[in-house]
């Protein structure tokens, strides 16, 4: 037994855990820094913030210690019963959890809060560990893509019906895991695709050409559909012949019906945009049917949803956002400033930063976050807090402490000897990208404010005993890797 804890000990990772102690010290020290209290500057007072953050860091390392005190073979075979259960708690989470600021996500437990979202993480990268582990898998059959589908995307419903539609969003991360491992680049294709048609659709859909009556965001959106069908065709089927024919008649066709608007009758270049589109998609089935290629049916088939898509981003910026998510994505955009309201954050959070300057102004010196100026300072914006204790220098070694890990966190994934340990591993790293590129975005105002905590630095016991567990699990897997 003791030469085994010793081996367990030698082969535990401890570049990953000393990144992750430097992580959670730097972030205790940015918690005390944005929710320090002149009247009671005792930090160790677990009465205060920094106080009760001392000890989810304590807890932290107790869970971790004792997930690498496990035997790596109890996270392959029960994945499936955490999963299972942890569905079951976000269905019950909906019925049960208070409304709090508008959603229902969080459970109380006497004096503690937690929040079932930030575990279910980890639940679900163990099932899609597992379930890419099983025999004969292979992720280019349908029922085997569609099962992973079902693997991320029922905790995202459940987690939407809470509504933590931000701690939904982070679910997309895993696709990067399945992109990694065979998904085709045209899946991926697919989703930037509808972003770049939902920001330029509405974005620009109250602009119009000129003084002609043709919106610019439609008419944007639908040439770059055309674009990309005749870039399909030249990918898939190499046809020049029938690439040059759809841009070229699309180019002459737009260019009469403008000058035939401008000078003769004026009216909407969205409807031959239209024609066109769906023009070409008729052409693409009909070559279908004549030479029985697959692509040239999927290839149409993506010009016509790609035209659904397109007016179905109004019928959901709408009608489906809330008004707060519809004035957050605005103000990102441009299309509104609102310093007041919904960009007061994001405007507070770039003073805050910027009067960092460099070296920063030095910490419990901070006076827009002294004098609480950035809301949630010490929870979603805490990085805000790093820049102006820290100025630029300080917020980039934190930065280049997220990029190492990361980097070791692939290392480890590639020596894996299984698919299993692969899985999880792309699935920690990829969790942790997405929340550590749309936090420091929404807080620099690139990315719309969604209420995603930053890893090991926001204020909570839920989102750091998430991460802690996510990653230690898969520390522990790692150390087993001698063995399979």
């Amino acid at each position: 037994m003791a030469s085994r804890s010793i081996s367990l000990w030698k082969s535990i990772d401890w570049v990953a855990i000393i990144i992750y102690l430097l992580l959670i010290t730097c972030g205790w020290f940015s918690v005390c820094g944005a929710s320090y209290d002149y009247g009671n500057p005792d930090f160790l007072d677990f009465s205060t913030r920094a106080g009760k953050q001392l000890v989810w860091i304590v807890c932290s390392f107790g869970i971790g210690f004792v997930l690498l005190m496990l035997e790596d073979k109890l996270f392959d075979m029960f994945s499936y019963f955490i999963y299972i259960g942890m569905l079951l708690l976000l269905l019950v989470t909906i019925f049960i959890a208070p409304d709090v600021k508008g959603s229902r996500s969080w459970l109380q437990l006497g004096p503690v809060s937690l929040q079932p979202a930030e575990f279910a993480k980890f639940a679900t990268a163990l099932a899609l560990a597992k379930y890419m582990n099983s025999y004969s898998f292979s992720i280019n059959k349908l029922r085997h893509f569609v099962g992973l589908l079902a693997i991320i995307m029922v905790p995202m419903i459940l987690i939407i019906m809470q509504r933590e539609t931000g701690s939904a969003l982070v679910y997309l991360a895993f696709f990067l895991v399945l992109y990694r491992e065979g998904m085709s680049g045209t899946v991926l294709f697919l989703g930037l695709c509808a972003v770049l048609y939902f920001i330029i659709g509405v974005r620009f859909s109250e602009l119009f050409i000129a003084e002609t009556p043709t919106p610019l965001g439609e008419f944007v959106v639908l040439c770059l559909i055309l674009l990309f069908t005749a870039s399909m065709l030249w990918v898939y089927q190499r046809k020049w012949l029938l690439v040059r024919n759809i841009l070229g008649v699309s180019v002459l066709t737009l260019g009469l019906s403008f000058l035939v608007s401008e000078y003769v009758y004026e009216f909407n270049l969205v409807w031959i945009l239209w024609a066109l589109c769906i023009g070409a998609a008729c052409y693409l089935f009909y070559l279908y049917l004549s030479q029985r290629f697959l692509s040239y049916a999927l290839i149409g088939l993506f010009t016509i949803t790609s035209i659904g898509f397109l007016y179905s981003c109004d019928y959901v910026f709408n009608k489906v956002l809330e008004p707060h998510q519809q004035i957050r994505i605005k103000v990102v955009l441009g299309m509104e400033e609102d310093l007041s309201g919904a960009g007061y954050n994001v405007n507070q959070s770039k003073i805050a930063i910027g009067s960092g300057g460099l070296t920063g102004k030095g910490f419990l010196n901070g006076t827009q976050t002294k004098l609480k100026y950035v809301p949630e300072q010490d929870t979603d914006f805490i990085f805000c807090t790093v820049g102006e204790e820290q100025g630029f220098v300080g917020a980039s070694i934190v930065l280049l402490l997220f990029l190492i890990l990361i980097l070791r966190l692939i290392a480890l994934s590639e020596r894996q000897h299984g698919t299993f340990g692969r899985v999880y591993g792309y699935s920690v790293v990829s969790i942790f990208l997405f929340h550590l590129f749309i936090n420091i975005g929404m807080v620099l105002g690139l990315t719309p404010v969604i209420g995603i905590p930053l890893p090991f630095f926001s204020y909570g016991g839920s989102s750091l005993w998430g991460f802690s567990i996510l990653l230690f699990i898969f520390l522990r897997i790692d150390a087993g890797r001698s063995r399979r």
